[in-house]
């Protein structure tokens, strides 16, 4: 990832890189709604199927949709970064 990078940034591709941040933003932001919809729809599926173990699914969900998240924001303020430059 990091020599495809590199060879974008030596072709002389950076004029575009302000221009196309926002779709990255976007993308970004689509994919971790995505992804914390489907954990929440499995969390509530394993929650129907034993609801003895709702505690323990429920702090998995919340663990795991944070991580989405964090991912999610950190590839937003790169995009943000690159905006500004």
């Amino acid at each position: 990832m990091l020599t495809f990078l590199s060879t974008l940034l030596q072709t002389g591709l950076t004029g575009l890189a302000p221009a196309l941040a926002p779709i990255g933003a976007g993308l970004a932001v689509i994919g971790a709604g995505i992804g914390i919809g489907k954990i929440g729809a499995s969390a509530m599926e394993a929650i129907a199927r034993q609801p003895e173990v709702k505690g323990d699914v429920r702090m998995s969900m919340i663990i795991a949709a944070a991580l989405v998240e964090g991912v999610a924001l950190f590839s937003i303020v790169v995009c943000f970064l690159v905006i500004s430059q």
